[in-house]
């Protein structure tokens, strides 16, 4: 029998974040993401290895320097077909991974459980969500040595800083979980305890030449925070202001995360382009959404109307002039 989560929301509040064991079943939830992504992986190696695009499917490797390889052909593009949203220029053939699997963790009945504890009953997806799986860094050719934040450390930031301003009245949590061990050394995340209570600070955006999105400026940051160690299973709930960061992949194995993001029904989403939808809602239930494939429409048709309307994509609120900046 599963046991009930213990959510201390006091500690959460004070400290801007929470570490929770168990909220995942390693084989029952998270062995059949690694068997969505390896199958992707096949597919998506052998079409381009089929159109000239790489010089091998590599099909003889382990995933880890598999994937590696196969980036290193493609370049740093190549890792759109693997995450599980929308960004940059989107046409209609905008590459996003939308499996079964990754449904089931979004709308997980311990995460929301969670969720539930922490900012109420009535639940959005939110649509600012990643998978992030980085190879070892030595594995990795130059063209990643930009800090293209899927594949290699992420700078420091704050959730809310790299959305549009119509977030800052949204109660946004940050879930992020690893799907292996995530350790020192294979790059984990790392957190400024209770950050959240200095409110938003200037995010830097990317400069030529730099792959990265955004980072508070280590003028402005200050403290370099506490990596935090964490088993596969567990997962962290991070408050939307709380600075957090991770390190270099200096291991011989994948450091594989998600980072998922969730909100009370009827508040912006800080991606109003993109699609948010109800994973739980007493008052509404007929509004949630229960089928992988309904959720993968939404995507599609979101797709097909910013492709259609560039224009519906808004700026972020950094213009990167600030003196701290430079």
């Amino acid at each position: 029998m599963v046991s009930a989560i213990h959510v201390d929301r006091e500690r959460f509040e004070r400290e801007g974040f929470l570490l929770i064991d168990d909220v995942f079943d390693p084989v029952a939830d998270l062995d059949p993401v690694v068997r969505e992504y390896t199958a992707l992986l096949d597919e998506t190696a052998a079409d381009w290895h089929a159109r000239g695009l790489i010089d091998s499917a590599y099909a003889d490797l382990p995933f880890a320097e598999r994937f590696a390889h196969v980036l290193n052909d493609i370049g740093p593009d190549g890792y759109r077909p693997f995450d599980i949203t929308l960004s940059g220029p989107i046409t209609e053939t905008t590459p996003v991974h939308l499996g079964p699997a990754v449904f089931n963790l979004i709308t997980h009945p311990r995460v929301l459980e969670v969720v539930q504890a922490l900012i109420g009953g009535e639940i959005v997806s939110n649509p600012i969500q990643h998978v992030r799986i980085k190879p070892p860094e030595h594995l990795l050719n130059q063209k990643f040595h930009a800090r293209n934040t899927m594949v290699s450390a992420t700078e420091w930031h704050q959730d809310q800083g790299v959305a549009t301003v119509d977030v800052d009245g949204t109660d946004m949590l940050t879930v992020w979980f690893p799907v292996f061990d995530s350790t020192i050394e294979n790059g984990c995340l790392c957190v400024v305890p209770r950050s959240h209570k200095r409110g938003l600070l200037l995010h830097c955006p990317s400069k030529p030449g730099q792959a990265f999105d955004l980072r508070i400026p280590e003028v402005i940051r200050g403290s370099n925070g506490q990596p935090l160690v964490m088993k596969r299973g567990s997962a962290l709930f991070m408050h939307r202001l709380t600075m957090h960061s991770s390190l270099r992949n200096l291991s011989h194995g994948v450091r594989w995360s998600f980072d998922l993001r969730y909100q009370p029904v009827g508040q912006p989403s800080g991606r109003d382009w993109l699609p948010a939808f109800v994973v739980r809602s007493a008052s509404a239930p007929n509004q949630e959404i229960h089928d992988w494939r309904e959720w993968a429409d939404l995507w599609r048709r979101a797709r097909a109307h910013v492709a259609a309307n560039p224009s519906a994509q808004k700026p972020r609120r950094w213009t990167g002039t600030e003196a701290e900046c430079a």
